[in-house]
């Protein structure tokens, strides 16, 4: 177990971790730079999608309310982490779940989605989660996704949303992709 206290959005914050999860240490760069690229509204409903220790959920619920926040990851020792870290930065009322990406929760009607997804392993999970993450969103919302890989990513948004704006921050992309259909993909 580690612990670290890091500044994001002009929001301190702590987190316990541990070896076992992604970025142990402190909030990897490519979270670090989707966040930079999200402004959250008073009225937004974020799924943070992979949430690990709880990073990105945490941010979004400290600027918009824990209620209007879930967390999910298949792993229950990230799940049981962001679930702690959540009551540590004072928003204990974040809904954190733990589950197979969107499996693991029934919850609808997202204005945005924010993942960093794991791009070093084959592409079932991210393809999974874009195309059910879709179908989650409601109209004008959008799905934030940080990778090192654009091709695949552009490509797979372009065939579920229809396109998506693409920017940089050093080796990463962030890709926003908002719904703008009312029909489900498939």
């Amino acid at each position: 177990m580690g612990v670290f206290k890091q500044r994001v959005k002009q929001i301190e914050l702590e987190f316990e971790t541990s070896s076992a999860l992604f970025s142990p240490r402190g909030i990897d760069a490519g979270t670090l730079a989707m966040l930079d690229r999200v402004e959250f509204e008073l009225g937004d409903r974020v799924l943070d999608l992979g949430c690990g220790y709880g990073a990105v959920g945490i941010v979004a619920a400290r600027l918009i309310g824990a209620e209007r926040v879930v967390m999910v990851d298949d792993d229950p020792e990230a799940t049981r982490l962001a679930r702690h870290n959540a009551e540590l930065n004072g928003v204990p009322g974040v809904l954190t779940q733990l589950g197979d990406g969107l499996a693991a929760t029934t919850q609808t009607g997202f204005t945005k989605i924010l993942c960093n997804p794991p791009y070093h392993v084959d592409f079932a999970v991210p393809k999974r989660f874009i195309e059910k993450g879709f179908n989650r969103l409601e109209l004008g919302g959008c799905m934030v996704i940080v990778t090192q890989r654009r091709k695949w990513y552009e490509n797979k948004l372009r065939s579920i949303f229809g396109g998506s704006a693409v920017s940089s921050d050093g080796p990463y992309f962030i890709l926003v992709a908002e719904r703008r259909r009312r029909e489900y993909a498939r």
